[in-house]
């Protein structure tokens, strides 16, 4: 989660509204995608943006999944929240008759960051309490979470995970936005968080769910990671991280995002070496 001005959280988590026609993305017209100030989930696209005069910024449809609604506490309007952490984003309207959707999503611009762009990348490095801690404040990373890639069963809980015996690793995914960091730079990080060398699970956690793994989403990142481990066997190291296409990743249970700064402790087994 992001770090909030007063005037932030008066909006996000205390369900305020900022006056009309002083929010930055009123008249906001870049293309890209806007994500919610707090946790830097995707909401709205540029394309969805349009002028109501309302004062505010107006948006006909959310991505898909994005926005919970609600009955306002006035028990009249439609309240709707950021999907992922609850955060207050405004109210939604209906039959005004601005677009074809007959819908305005009336949102404060404080609620809102921006991206022109949005890539993803997900690793695997033992515990994903301990990856999703280290490389969350990365400038650039607008959204971590942990979640189950790499195996064939459907929708997998932790229990069924730590059986052993359906082939998914503990992973992180990790939204960025590309004008402010690299994948290079993620992946660079990643292999210094973790032991790259290490082929039984990572640090004390033993098992096929904690090894070594980076998947990839295309060409690009999968050249990328080959030529950085390629730079670590020339220093020496016996690397033993898997390269891997990625296939479905699974979100982890709610009480594993941000297990560490929920309990405001430290990793147990992980921490930075510098390799590079």
């Amino acid at each position: 989660m992001k770090e909030l001005t007063p005037e932030e959280k008066y909006i996000l988590l205390q369900k305020g509204t900022e006056r009309p026609f002083s929010g930055k993305f009123n008249q906001h017209t870049e293309k890209g995608i806007y994500i919610c100030r707090q946790c830097g989930a995707p909401l709205y696209r540029s394309e969805n943006k349009f002028h109501s005069g309302c004062g505010w910024p107006s948006f006909d449809a959310e991505i898909s999944g994005s926005v919970t609604r609600s009955v306002d506490a006035d028990g009249q309007r439609t309240e709707i929240t950021c999907s992922h952490c609850g955060g207050h984003l405004g109210h939604v309207f209906f039959g005004e008759g601005f677009t074809p959707t007959d819908t305005r999503h009336c949102v404060n611009s404080l609620s809102l960051d921006f991206a022109s762009e949005i890539e993803s990348a997900v690793f695997a490095g033992g515990c994903f309490w301990g990856v999703e801690h280290l490389m969350k404040d990365l400038d650039g990373v607008l959204r971590i979470e942990c979640g189950y890639t790499g195996g064939k069963m459907k929708n997998p809980s932790y229990e069924d995970v730590c059986t052993g015996e359906t082939g998914h690793f503990e992973a992180v995914r990790i939204y960025f936005d590309p004008s402010k960091t690299s994948y290079e730079t993620l992946a660079k990080l990643f292999f210094e968080i973790h032991d790259p060398t290490q082929t039984n699970g990572q640090g004390p956690d033993i098992g096929d769910q904690y090894h070594s793994a980076v998947f990839y989403t295309n060409e690009t990142q999968k050249e990328t990671t080959e030529k950085l481990i390629q730079l670590l066997r020339d220093k020496g190291y016996k690397i033993a991280t898997q390269v891997l296409p990625l296939d479905i990743f699974w979100p982890a249970e709610e009480y594993h995002q941000h297990y560490y700064q929920k309990k405001g402790s430290q990793p147990y087994c992980h921490r930075r070496v510098e390799r590079f």
